[in-house]
């Protein structure tokens, strides 16, 4: 009898539990915010990029010496700061694009050194 109720005692879950979970769970879940309507030249560019990315980097090899690599940075600020903008800043990004020592913050990745200077900071604002 005492070995029944030491089993029972050790097997018992404590507290109460509601069988069909919290009201709320019930909640409905929040609708997805709508996509952001993209210009024809944003969505033309993203293409180019788009292939770039898929078709001739990879045939002629990575050579970026920059984390995003500067495909990557014009796609994030054309759709950070409109394609005019954005247009410009990767072009920018592509004639300072050496491997001379220059004033960036630098990271490691995958046992390389690259300079890190993401699109998304308000840099030109």
């Amino acid at each position: 009898m005492l070995s029944n109720l030491l089993i029972a005692f050790c097997l018992a879950h404590s507290g109460y539990f509601e069988p069909w979970g919290k009201d709320a769970d019930l909640k409905p879940p929040a609708p997805p915010a709508p996509p952001e309507k993209s210009s024809i030249a944003t969505t033309l560019a993203d293409a180019v990029i788009k292939f770039h990315q898929e078709v001739i980097s990879p045939v002629d090899g990575p050579r970026s010496h920059y984390r995003p690599s500067s495909s990557q940075y014009m796609q994030q600020a054309i759709h950070t700061y409109g394609f005019l903008k954005g247009y410009i800043m990767g072009c920018d990004r592509l004639l300072r694009e050496n491997d001379e020592e220059w004033v960036y913050r630098t990271i490691q990745w995958e046992g390389k050194i690259y300079k890190y200077d993401p699109a998304k900071t308000n840099k030109y604002e």
